[in-house]
């Protein structure tokens, strides 16, 4: 995301703004409905979301998505506090019926607890989800250093000693979470419009992808569950009149699955994704995001990505295509 998009754009005191830290928790209210579970007093549990990750990556702004789709959203409450908070919500006669929490390093000598908090949900029953927001460090850097604040964790030392600080306190929490979303090349609108695809349902569906094509060259997605490489395939930027269009044409895709083993790999790939899926939903993983990259995430990648979701979407799986790197040449 850009240097000011996450840091700037909102100033209202969420969790992750380096140039307006607060203290303490906020509330925003909000309603919906879940169904009744056991565990808790007067119990219509509220769905719970945590959202956590590396101070700049967008926390605020993910919390702020999520207050706008109706949660209640509760910024740096102290990892101990939030079966209390979930209670109070049980007992609120349904008014309450869907909690954000952001869990933050600012809470230092609390985030020890968030476990034990974790656990305790566990055994009430309480269906929880972690959202964690990732990004690279050079992003970071970037971010806080645009808005002239320190790092959280750097104390006397420079901004990436506080970012490899808070990487190794949530890695962790990162390893535990529902959903990973890389904000390192999104900005404000395009990190909102991702949780907007997971969270914005009326009804939660049984498993939500993201088909995000990319290219080699510019990394691989942190983000990624699983990784598809399409560079078998030839590459359509060497046909003169492909090259000027991306895997969004209809010509450049009918290319591509013209070559030799093209749609063999996208029958098999689909089979094996029907596989994986049944296995995720019985582990309770409600959010896949398959990365298929090329060379540069222009041709091959992208039309590859466009058929992919078109056949998740086909079998019941909600999807969502994300093409990080086209336009980037």
């Amino acid at each position: 995301m850009s240097e000011q998009d996450h840091e700037s754009s909102d100033t209202s005191g969420t969790a992750d703004n380096p140039a307006q830290p607060e203290h303490g928790a906020q509330v925003s209210s909000g309603t919906g409905a879940t169904p009744d579970t056991p565990g808790v007093p007067d119990a219509v549990i509220p769905e719970l979301v945590i959202i956590s990750g590396m101070s700049g990556a967008g926390r605020s702004t993910a919390a702020k998505c999520l207050e706008d789709l109706g949660w209640f959203v509760v910024d740096n409450l102290p990892p101990a506090l939030i079966p209390t908070m979930v209670e109070l919500g049980a007992r609120s006669q349904g008014n309450v019926a869907r909690i954000a929490v952001v869990v933050d390093v600012r809470g230092r000598r609390f985030f020890d607890n968030l476990r034990e908090s974790l656990a305790d949900l566990e055994s009430k029953h309480v269906t929880r989800r972690i959202v964690f927001l990732e990004s690279s460090d050079e992003a970071l850097v970037r971010r806080f250093e645009s808005v002239r604040r320190p790092h959280p964790l750097q104390g006397d030392g420079r901004i990436v000693d506080g970012i490899a600080a808070e990487r190794e306190l949530l890695r962790e929490l990162r390893g535990d979470a529902d959903l990973v979303i890389d904000t390192s090349s999104l900005n404000v609108h395009e990190l909102r419009a991702k949780m907007d695809a997971q969270f914005a349902g009326e009804e939660e569906p049984e498993l939500r992808a993201t088909v995000m094509s990319f290219g080699f060259k510019y990394g691989l997605p942190v983000d990624a569950d699983l990784v598809v490489d399409m560079r078998f395939l030839p590459n359509p930027h060497w046909v003169p009149e492909l090259r000027p269009f991306t895997g969004l044409n209809e010509e450049v895709s009918n290319y591509v699955f013209s070559q030799p083993g093209a749609k063999e790999f996208l029958d098999r790939y689909t089979e094996l994704l029907q596989l994986i899926a049944a296995g995720y939903r019985r582990e309770g993983k409600r959010y896949v995001t398959i990365a298929v990259g090329c060379t540069g995430g222009k041709h091959r990648s992208v039309a590859t990505s466009e058929k992919l979701a078109a056949r998740l979407a086909s079998q019941g799986v909600e999807t969502v295509v994300v093409h990080r790197d086209m336009g980037r040449e």
